[in-house]
């Protein structure tokens, strides 16, 4: 085994430490970007210029001084909600002009001056949670103590709302956070006078308590967290004036929707256009656009779309056009994803792309163009122009990979691109050029053996991609192991070298490694992705199954007589109903972090696919780990964090037990650990235990 290769891959987070994130776009074309050292998670702050010249803003260490950051358990558990791992520069607002930036840093907000480099600080007073600054940089508003807050410069903070008991105000949801890709709960007006806020009543949510047993002298944190079939919040959205001089209990307007509506799922405010909310019912099969008035606090219906399965939102829609005459849409209504032009009322004006382009989401507008992300053969995205007045649409990247548009503002477009060949770049292209933010991220000692592959499987192409050991011998026969992910929203094979390296590692250790992408995942229209409806096993284990057999009727070097299979999230649940349903095939597996009864997750990504357990009971019980502990006949290694708030300690809790009245048992790590593992010491054991389980069994 490569020991130099696994200490590099944990200490430089598995090579992504050190790659420029672009937070922002300036007016003038300038590229606001954190990064960080190769090995260090504390990110600085950067400029790169319309001509391509870079600066420095601001260094954590400047910011933070000799003060050690300490985060809030609600600043923790957002920014596992983003998968945030880094620390120092996170996140930042530009105003309106781009003339100010404000970073939230160690408790206080930091407004610098980009002309003249200065820097004024701003002392909230006490905690403060996802601030933003306001479009003319004069404001900064806040959450503390459940309230909405603002601060002005040269004032004292003053707290705008007093909600009532059990509810808080300015704070996305659980569910929207975590399944809806809305991590925001407040917006500014364009004219910075006014707040819409998000109010939630969470009283019906039950509170869990995460304790950490490896710290028993902490008290446990407590979250609100719906369960699947278990009541959500009560959500609704108010807009406060910032001028006034006492607490307000209740917002100077209020939008009322109908009882079937259960998720905020988007918000936005345009300069050009109305305050817009995006709003589902339970079960995700409706989703309406509704446009807001502050002044009549009026209510109208801009479009409503129905899918007998589910709704997928977080595609980047509805986005207004720049002049407010209508707005963006994106819809799966013919099959697969497509573009749509509708005008101000919610009218359909034209269909700007068709089903071919293989359109992903919608990653902003350009002027008189919308910038989008497709999918043309899933193993690869693109990043394309499509002209709105109708006309063909362009492609804009250069490079074979994974391309994903970082941000797309103020006539630039910046580019993060997995390469095929290996690397990444992160470009921003405009039309003074295109410029490199530049990375300092080490690259990995080795280049992956990788092929990529396809089979057909009843008349259906499935991706996939084997690694094998860099001294192969053909005249052998090689140990199997399937990594797995196989749930919604996420793909593993992929035309991106570097995705591959740990795949060379645990293949150089005298195994072959194969991926594949099952049904249920995304980027082949929405038959592909909706066979999963009620049922988040029988399909993708299905699939993944004939996939690898398909490999090794092609390939007499995979011994399937020993097979095991691992994953983390999505993927240890699948490895964990691998080795439960099919020991036939898995003589082995691990399980990270896994679901084992989808009563315990969350309402949103749960009910979105299984509905909830109330409607199919059936399908809850014949998916759960735990019906089906009895038939453990092979190794399983289950690992999981203790103080996971996503897939919580209770599921793998709950496995233990059905597998010991059973009579049955597992190996179990626990980690002092969330669902994200940063820590370079516990990914480093977490790679040698699993190599040395499989070695063992296989």
């Amino acid at each position: 085994m490569d020991d130099k290769l696994l200490a590099d891959a944990a200490a430089t987070y598995n090579f992504r430490l050190g790659v420029p994130t672009p937070l922002a776009v300036t007016p003038d074309g300038a590229v606001l970007y954190r990064r960080t050292p190769a090995r260090d998670f504390a990110a600085d702050l950067f400029e790169l210029s319309p001509t391509g010249v870079i600066r420095t803003l601001a260094t954590a260490q400047d910011l933070l001084g000799a003060t050690e950051e300490r985060l809030s358990n609600e600043e923790k558990a957002r920014r596992e909600r983003t998968r945030t791992a880094t620390r120092g520069v996170v996140d930042l607002d530009v105003s309106e002009d781009g003339a100010t930036v404000m970073v939230p840093i160690g408790g206080t907000f930091v407004l610098i001056d980009r002309t003249s480099g200065s820097r004024t600080v701003i002392d909230p007073a006490g905690a403060a949670y996802d601030p933003h600054l306001s479009p003319d940089g004069q404001h900064v508003a806040f959450v503390r103590d459940h309230a909405l807050w603002v601060v002005t410069r040269g004032s004292a903070p003053r707290p705008l709302t007093a909600p009532p008991e059990g509810h808080e105000d300015g704070v996305a949801d659980f569910a929207a956070q975590e399944e809806l890709g809305r991590t925001r709960g407040f917006w500014w007006s364009p004219d910075s006078r006014e707040i819409a806020f998000q109010r939630t009543d969470l009283r019906p949510v039950d509170t869990l308590y995460v304790s950490n047993p490896r710290h028993p002298e902490q008290p446990p944190v407590t979250f609100r967290y719906p369960r699947a079939g278990t009541a959500n919040a009560k959500v609704s959205l108010g807009v406060i004036a910032i001028d006034r001089t006492a607490p307000a209990t209740q917002p100077d307007a209020a939008f009322a929707w109908g009882a079937e509506v259960e998720y905020l799922a988007a918000v936005t405010w345009p300069a050009h256009g109305p305050l817009t909310a995006l709003v589902l019912d339970r079960d995700q099969n409706q989703v309406t656009v509704l446009a807001l008035d502050p002044v009549t606090h009026q209510t109208r219906t801009l479009l409503t779309e129905h899918d007998d399965a589910w709704i997928n939102v977080n595609v980047g829609a509805p986005a207004w056009l720049h002049d407010g005459s209508g707005f963006l849409w994106l819809t799966e209504r013919l099959g697969a994803w497509v573009l749509e032009r509708r005008d101000r009322t919610g009218a359909l004006v034209a269909q700007l792309t068709t089903p071919e382009l293989g359109l992903h989401h919608l990653a902003g507008l350009d002027g008189d163009v919308a910038i989008v992300v497709t999918t043309p053969a899933q193993t690869c995205q693109q990043v394309w122009r499509v002209p709105l007045d109708g006309g063909a649409p362009q492609r804009i990247d250069h490079e074979a990979g994974v391309a994903n548009v970082m941000r797309a503002k103020h006539g630039v477009t910046v580019i993060d691109t997995q390469l095929a060949g290996g690397g990444r770049t992160v470009v921003a292209i405009s039309a003074r050029g295109t410029h490199e933010l530049p990375s300092v991220a080490e690259r990995p000692s080795l280049i992956p053996t990788t092929v990529l592959e396809t089979v057909q499987l009843e008349g259906r192409l499935h991706n996939v991609a084997v690694t094998r050991p860099r001294a192969f011998d053909s005249t052998q026969r090689y140990p199997v192991l399937l990594k797995v992910y196989g749930g919604p929203h996420a793909l593993t094979v992929l035309d991106a070298r570097d995705t591959y390296v740990m795949d060379q590692w645990y293949a150089d250790a005298g195994f072959i490694v194969v991926r594949s992408d099952n049904r249920g995942t995304p980027g082949r229209g929405r038959t592909w992705e909706r066979a999963v409806l009620k049922d988040l096993i029988t399909v993708p284990l299905e699939d993944q199954i004939g996939a690898l057999q398909a490999v090794a009727a092609r390939h007499a070097e995979l011994d399937l007589s020993r097979v095991g299979i691992f994953g983390w999230s999505f993927g240890g649940y699948l490895s964990a109903l691998a080795v439960l349903l099919r020991p036939d095939v898995f003589k082995a597996g691990i399980a990270g972090a896994p679901v084992t009864d989808w009563a315990l997750y969350d309402t949103a990504y749960t009910e979105r696919y299984m509905k909830t357990p109330q409607a199919n009971a059936a399908g809850y019980a014949s998916t759960s780990a735990l019906t089906h502990a009895a038939k453990l006949t092979r190794p399983l290694l289950v690992i999981h964090g203790i103080t996971d708030d996503n897939v919580h300690f209770a599921h793998t809790l709950a496995l233990i037990e059905a597998l010991y009245v059973a009579g049955k048992r597992a190996e179990v790590i626990t980690l002092s650990a969330t669902h994200m593992v940063p820590d370079p010491k516990l990914n480093l054991a977490r790679e040698l235990v699993q190599i040395e389980f499989f070695r063992e069994k296989l």
